[in-house]
């Protein structure tokens, strides 16, 4: 029986590790190779042609967001599954739209990360069980709600606020990329966030927001 070829991507290697002795013993799965962030990845793929990568979310250098995204652009015939901490509503959609094909929990045992991979590789999607109450949760209101409903409240993530804080204070992507130490591009992707969630069209619609809620103390 051909083995089900596997990339752990994570930036801890005791993780790394785990998932390899948890998968050693698989008579369908062979982990070929390891790596510690998104770049890292992206230049192993080439070299040991796997079938699934089993990707975290957070990492420095690529998070695995924008490395998922750049395997489905180059790589499409490779499949995603996400494996994280992360349970927020905004990791799940990022990394579904990025093209993973699953999003399981580092809190998920041995026999259902087994099972995720085998599904995703049969063409299936898989979802823990908390993953599939939060997309439920979203369609629910999506169908309940028509419109933002005046004096709603947006939940926003301590990240977006700490976005949303630097934004008023007319910093550039780029200087706010430097300022909280991550990337141009997540920058970029909170900012889209904030958009969606507020449902601005552009700064001036997130200050009115702000204002609006009472923020930083405005």
């Amino acid at each position: 029986m051909e083995k089900i070829n596997v990339l752990v991507v994570d930036d801890h290697k005791i993780v790394r590790d785990g998932i390899l002795s948890l998968l050693q013993d698989e008579d369908e799965i062979s982990v070929i190779a390891q790596a510690e962030n998104g770049k890292d990845a992206l230049e192993k793929i080439p070299k040991v042609s796997p079938q699934l990568v089993l990707m975290d979310i957070n990492m420095p250098v690529m998070n695995g967001i924008d490395c998922t995204r750049e395997i489905t652009r180059i790589y499409p015939e490779v499949k995603v599954l996400a494996l994280t901490m992360l349970n927020e509503l905004e990791h799940i959609k990022n990394m579904l739209g990025a093209g993973a094909k699953g999003y399981l929990l580092k809190s998920s045992g041995k026999e259902e990360l087994v099972m995720a991979i085998k599904k995703v590789m049969s063409g299936q999607n898989y979802f823990s069980d908390e993953v599939k109450d939060l997309i439920m949760l979203e369609m629910v209101k999506k169908k309940t709600s028509p419109g933002k409903i005046i004096g709603e409240k947006v939940p926003l993530t301590s990240r977006e606020l700490d976005i949303l804080e630097l934004i008023l204070q007319e910093l550039t992507n780029q200087e706010i990329a430097e300022k909280l130490f991550i990337s141009v591009r997540t920058v970029d992707a909170h900012r889209r966030n904030l958009l969606e969630k507020t449902g601005a069209r552009n700064t001036a619609g997130l200050v009115k927001f702000a204002l609006e809620n009472h923020l930083f103390g405005n």
